[in-house]
């Protein structure tokens, strides 16, 4: 078992960040062929996804279905103004996990792992744990 951590920056309110690369190669530092990584984003107006990396308009589409899902004009009790990013936050999730085989994180032609940022630009915090088995 190994468990890290790695910074995502973000530049705008709503931005989807490719993360696939960096837990890939802490699945190479792991030295772990067969097991499955666990993502956990600990934020509450962020989410996690898996969903198509090789068109960036399927991106650009998620934020607008989300953006038309979660009214900006309902009465919101929380003030903080950033109530719609918890609310699409929760529709994402907060974690992923992805099996690994050979030491490769096992997905799709073209799936990558996301970072949701809902509530940006920020400075955030990803952590995974590789168990092995």
């Amino acid at each position: 078992m190994t468990i890290g951590s790695f910074p995502v920056s973000t530049s705008s309110q709503m931005e989807f960040v490719d993360i696939t690369r960096e837990l890939q190669e802490a699945v190479n530092r792991s030295g772990i062929e067969d097991g499955i990584c666990l993502v956990y984003n600990p934020h509450t107006t962020a989410g996690l996804t898996i969903n198509e990396g090789a068109d960036p308009a399927v991106r650009h589409d998620l934020i607008g279905v989300l953006s038309r899902m979660v009214p900006l004009d309902y009465p919101y009790r929380h003030l903080e103004g950033n109530s719609p990013s918890h609310m699409m936050a929760t529709l994402t999730g907060s974690s992923v996990s992805v099996i690994i085989d050979r030491g490769r994180l096992q997905l799709g032609t073209w799936q990558r792992i996301f970072f949701c940022e809902f509530d940006g630009p920020r400075n955030r915090k990803v952590r995974w744990k590789i168990l092995e088995g």
